[in-house]
């Protein structure tokens, strides 16, 4: 059975730093990070090709860091100088072959 499972997460003060990270027991082709805040849609954070190759948000560009260890079939996201806006559910996500696979999210809230 496919799992993803996620770490990290948790409340810090603005201007903050945490750091997220999911593993996969499976060999992922690319990977990512998505958001979901209160009353709003989910949105690509950042994602990461098998290659390497990174994409972000425009709103976490140059504040977060997206990268993998092909090793440990693990993606990382590194948040730095946090914002209350960056409060939300984030949710790892990994392609396989056939489909898509989604973890179980980890809450991340940033207070004033």
């Amino acid at each position: 059975q496919v799992r993803l499972v996620e770490s990290g997460g948790g409340l810090v003060q603005a201007g903050g730093s945490l750091r997220l990270s999911c593993a996969a027991n499976f060999r992922p082709n690319a990977m990512g990070w998505y958001r979901q805040a209160p009353g709003k849609q989910r949105e690509l954070v950042a994602g990461i090709s098998d290659g390497g190759s990174t994409n972000y948000a425009d709103s976490v560009k140059g504040r977060f860091t997206i990268s993998r260890d092909n090793a440990k079939n693990m993606v990382i996201l590194q948040m730095s100088s946090l914002k209350p806006e960056d409060t939300a559910v984030y949710t790892c996500n990994a392609k396989g072959v056939l489909r898509t696979y989604w973890g179980q999210g980890t809450q991340v809230t940033v207070s004033e």
